[in-house]
């Protein structure tokens, strides 16, 4: 970056006074601290990171200017090359007020080259993930996932324990008739050729697409491959209604994938609430939730998720709140994608063999269109844009169903809900993301506008602090 630009970037850390989720503050008064962790982290994150050397956290980000420059810079390097594989930053130095800041911006490294670790730890202990402003320990699974990506391990076509037998016969030969009506060079082939042709079968053991698509119960084997769906009487997990219940409704789900996607899509469909519509003069039904978007939600959880050893015990998750439905599942976003671009461009597939298998039987239709189908679902039906969350492992699906929409009052904004004074907490379950995400994107852009305010405008990071709109009493 420019000289200029860091000066600027020194100035925003000092008025926030916190990390970030890409910022990273060191002194650095004395000497080079250890930066093996955010090397780590920074490196793999899409966003890559910056590290600025001359601010103390420890002092509320005092200005204190780095002992030197080139010194730093030159240690710093060292560490980059004890990375696997080695860290290449850029620096950038400015002088404010006679002292001396420099920056490290750390490269982001290509999905298929991490995790980077440092080598002195080994790639177990030495992989780091970073966490809102903090570099935590990468989990087995995340190291796992990394691999998987790398080497292209196929988990959805893994050899099971399961006789061909436990097979039900009819979906079976429905599928292998598809196959033969609709792909090329296939129609000659035998049963046994084309099963394994096509990942189905390794030898004479049914893969596990196989069992998910054809089982007579799948879950015999894999218990957990299953979906759970709950009624929360509530805005939060643990909420209990009026008689003391923790759910209104409470179901496990198993079957085939298309019998889990339909029997999670009637679980919604009788749990939500129904209201009317009335326009140019006519009235009609509408869900809370469009129905159609439900379906992609939860056909893409079982779908795209990890089917992986590390994860085989985590069932699919349908959770409906007073005010949201959110669906979980194992497994976060595949290669080099990003949030944003969810919908916008063609991913990399973790499950090949298991699409292809539901393109076969026309459960899916394998282009891509999934999400923007979800986005143009819930735009007609007047309800917000759906909020994907990716966390450790994890990936999240979010409808909020716009609370009072058949009374014609509009869904309720941030500024509104920040009339009364909040916690940072409170405002990223209000908007549905994690906290530092809420920070980074929602609250300091506000807050630099004036929209909203601090309550304790000189301890940003206070645990008293509350944030509220700026023409707003402050409620006590």
């Amino acid at each position: 970056m420019l000289s200029e630009e860091l000066i600027d970037l020194v100035k925003r850390i000092q008025n926030r006074k916190y990390e970030e989720q890409t910022i990273e503050v060191k002194a650095a008064q004395g000497g080079c601290p250890k930066l093996y962790e955010t090397l780590s982290s920074f490196s793999n994150q899409n966003t890559g990171g910056i590290i600025v050397f001359g601010l103390d956290e420890k002092q509320h980000f005092a200005p204190v200017g780095v002992y030197d420059v080139q010194g730093l810079q030159h240690h710093a390097t060292e560490q980059c090359k004890q990375m696997e594989p080695v860290v290449r930053p850029v620096f950038s130095v400015c002088d404010i007020d006679g002292k001396f800041f420099v920056s490290m911006e750390i490269p982001a490294v290509e999905a298929a080259e991490r995790p980077v670790y440092y080598k002195g730890s080994g790639r177990w202990q030495g992989s780091y993930v970073r966490v809102g402003d903090a570099d935590e320990h990468m989990t087995d699974y995340e190291i796992y996932s990394f691999d998987a990506y790398r080497k292209q391990i196929r988990d959805d076509i893994r050899e099971t324990a399961v006789s061909a037998d436990s097979l039900d016969k009819n979906l079976v030969e429905n599928y292998l008739h598809n196959v033969r009506m609709n792909r090329v060079n296939t129609s000659n082939m035998s049963d046994k050729e084309l099963l394994e042709l096509t990942g189905l079968t390794k030898g004479d053991k049914p893969t596990l697409s196989a069992v998910l698509c054809f089982a007579k119960y799948p879950q015999a084997q894999f218990p957990q491959l299953c979906v759970t769906a709950v009624l929360v009487p509530g805005t939060h997990m643990g909420d209990t209604s009026e008689d003391g219940q923790r759910f209104l409704d409470n179901k496990r789900i198993e079957g085939t994938i298309p019998q889990m996607v339909e029997g999670a899509v009637n679980f919604v469909a009788m749990n939500m609430r129904a209201g009317v519509r009335i326009q140019n003069g006519k009235r009609s039904d509408v869900t809370q939730y469009p129905l159609t978007a439900v379906r992609e939600a939860i056909l893409n959880a079982l779908v795209h998720r990890d089917y992986s050893l590390y994860s085989e015990g985590i069932p699919v998750r349908v959770e409906m709140y007073q005010d949201r439905l959110e669906i979980v599942n194992a497994g976060g976003l595949y290669g080099a994608i990003d949030i944003d671009e969810l919908g916008r461009i063609h991913a990399d597939t973790r499950n090949k063999t298991l699409i292809s298998v539901l393109e076969a039987l026309k459960v899916v239709e394998n282009r891509y269109l999934g999400i923007p189908t979800i986005r143009k679902q819930l735009a007609e039906n007047g309800l917000p844009e759906p909020v994907f969350q990716d966390k450790r492992g994890l990936f999240r699906v979010i409808f909020y169903n716009s609370s009072g929409q058949n009374t014609g009052r509009k869904p309720l904004t941030l500024e509104e809900y920040c009339r009364v004074p909040r916690t940072r907490k409170e405002i990223a379950n209000f908007l549905g993301v994690t906290q530092a995400y809420a920070i980074q994107r929602y609250i300091v852009p506000l807050i630099e506008k004036g929209v909203l305010v601090y309550t304790i405008p000189d301890k940003p990071k206070s645990h008293d602090q509350r944030i509220v709109i700026a023409d707003s009493r402050v409620q006590k």
